[in-house]
């Protein structure tokens, strides 16, 4: 299996990674940085979306334009897929938003489904199902099998940081969905932290424990 895996690279996501992987990184910086990488992720991300040639009347004349041929549905994976969103709204405001929330269990590391509420005709919207890390993979393909049974179809997967484990683990599940990453870290600790990583996302966005 050949996994479709896009690492983004530009010099500002890398100094603006660096500065929240940092453990003396405060939550006001960390949400700043991490709305600002996703801004500029989104640029690639969306680089292919379909779109259509279309003819709008300016002030002075007629022109010859664009428009996306589908509407656009961002999924955040709460809680921590919320940062990323709020960024990544910014580029496309009018885009419809569902939620998906699940929850680590802390023994098993097995995600449970606790919420998921996904806009209507969603089968016709490209989807962005996003979270910022996908280390096991679990979560990420449990909520990719849910947006799938809602019917979704053009579904594209967003991290801030990955792993190899779960790049394998979310690919082997879902091969027909792309994943784009800021990163490729090394390794899962024994409690399925990513190494280096940057801790716990959502507890850094939201300052809490």
């Amino acid at each position: 299996m050949s996994a479709d895996v896009t690492v983004i690279e530009h010099p500002l996501i890398d100094a603006l990674l660096t500065q929240i992987r940092s453990v003396d990184t405060g939550c006001h910086t960390f949400r700043i940085n991490l709305h600002t990488i996703s801004r500029l992720m989104a640029f690639e991300i969306t680089r292919d979306l379909p779109s259509r040639e279309i003819e709008i009347t300016t002030p002075l004349a007629t022109a010859s334009g664009s428009e996306l041929v589908r509407s656009v549905v961002m999924i955040p994976i709460m809680r921590a897929g919320t940062g990323m969103l709020n960024g990544i709204i910014d580029i496309i405001p009018d885009a419809k938003v569902g939620h998906i929330g699940m929850a680590r269990d802390e023994a098993t590391c097995l995600p449970t489904t606790y919420y998921c509420k996904l806009p209507e005709g969603i089968n016709e919207a490209d989807v962005l199902l996003i979270d910022p890390m996908l280390a096991t993979g679990h979560s990420a393909a449990a909520a990719a099998s849910l947006v799938k049974e809602h019917g979704g179809r053009n579904i594209r997967f967003v991290c801030l940081v990955a792993c190899p484990e779960g790049i394998e683990h979310f690919c082997g599940e879902h091969p027909d969905i792309p994943v784009y990453t800021a990163s490729i870290d090394k390794e899962l600790d024994e409690k399925s932290y990513i190494i280096p990583g940057l801790g716990d996302a959502g507890d850094r966005y939201f300052d809490t424990e």
